[in-house]
């Protein structure tokens, strides 16, 4: 299966009750052979009027540190939530619609394949990484999973409100590209 058709699929997902509230799937958003992989909690209001992720105020954020790497979601990266559908009031999906989703998010890993997984935010950090991992106190570490790179960071719309955070953030940012030049093939 490729991305196009498990898209498809999961455009017509009901396995948790989030389906009755959205506007659109919000599946994912980059090139099919990205070797870096950036994974979201979910779903805000923004993503959820266009169907693409990360694209309102924090989106806008994470592009300017894609950009400072050289990574752009249309050329060499590739961009999911753990959750496809909004939670009302854009609250923390909860620990069922997390698990329901997990599918879908399991199967872009697998046809992606990726060498890296940058985790932006707590809930995708702890969902992915480890149940107890601190983004204040572990974020830019990178963690070896069956031979994939994972890195947990801040999530953009945390560093909006809490700006003091960004150099941090740049900082993982730059270990980043640093980790792309060592395990990714055709990313640069």
């Amino acid at each position: 299966m490729d991305l196009e058709t498990l898209q498809a699929k999961c455009l017509t997902c009901q396995r948790c009750p989030l389906w009755e509230t959205r506007q659109h799937v919000v599946f994912g958003q980059g090139v099919p052979d990205a070797e870096v992989l950036f994974v979201g909690e979910g779903p805000g209001q923004n993503e959820d009027q266009q169907g693409l992720p990360f694209v309102g105020r924090s989106g806008q954020l994470l592009d300017k540190y894609l950009f400072a790497i050289d990574l752009d979601r249309s050329k060499n990266c590739y961009i999911a939530n753990i959750v496809k559908c909004r939670p009302p009031q854009n609250r923390d999906p909860l620990p069922a619609e997390s698990e329901a989703c997990m599918p879908w998010l399991r199967e872009q890993f697998r046809i992606l394949r990726p060498k890296i997984v940058v985790c932006l935010g707590r809930i995708a950090a702890q969902r992915m990484i480890r149940p107890d991992f601190s983004v204040t106190k572990e974020h830019g570490v990178f963690v070896d999973k069956g031979g994939v790179a994972f890195m947990g960071t801040f999530h953009p719309a945390a560093l909006l409100r809490q700006p003091q955070n960004k150099p941090l953030a740049f900082g993982d940012f730059a270990a980043l590209r640093d980790k792309i030049g060592q395990v990714c093939t055709h990313t640069y």
